[in-house]
C-alpha cells in the first residue's frame, strides 16, 4: 500500500491534468501508472521527471528495446518489482520471449555475482591502463 495517496485522473488539473493527458497519448495507455500519480502532489517535480521518461527512453542512440532491457535489468538489481512488472510488459508488448527475458536475467545473475565478487574481494582493475 502507497504512504501517500494516488492523485487521481479525476482530480488531475492543470500542469498535472497536461502530463496525465501526454502520458497516456505517449504510451498508448487507458490509465496513468501509479508512478506518476504519487508524483503528482508536486507538480514542477512530475512534470520535469515524465519530461526525462520521454528525453531518456525516446529515440535515441539506443533502440526502445535496448532501454527496456535495461530498465528491467536495474529493476531487477535495485529490488524494484513495480519496475520490473512495468518494463517486462514493455518487453512482452515489443515481441520478447521468455528465452529472451531469461537470458537477459541470467546476464543480470552472472554480473551481480562478478560484481560483488570483485568488490568484496578488491580485485584490482586491469583495463584501466
Amino acid at each position: 500500500m502507497a504512504t501517500v495517496a494516488y492523485v487521481s485522473e479525476s482530480d488531475a488539473v492543470g500542469v498535472v491534468r497536461e502530463v496525465y493527458e501526454d502520458i497516456r497519448k505517449t504510451f498508448g495507455m487507458p490509465f496513468v501508472p501509479n508512478l506518476f500519480k504519487v508524483m503528482a502532489h508536486n507538480p514542477a517535480y512530475l512534470q520535469a521527471s515524465w519530461q526525462r521518461v520521454k528525453t531518456i527512453m525516446g529515440p535515441g542512440l539506443l533502440d526502445r528495446k535496448t532501454k527496456e532491457m535495461i530498465a528491467v535489468a536495474v529493476s531487477a538489481t535495485n529490488g524494484c518489482d513495480y519496475c520490473v512488472q512495468a518494463h517486462t510488459g514493455a518487453l512482452r508488448a515489443m515481441g520478447s520471449t521468455d528465452g529472451e527475458l531469461v537470458e537477459l536475467m541470467a546476464v543480470v545473475d552472472l554480473f551481480s555475482g562478478f560484481n560483488k565478487m570483485l568488490e568484496g574481494l578488491q580485485v584490482d582493475n586491469d583495463f584501466a591502463r
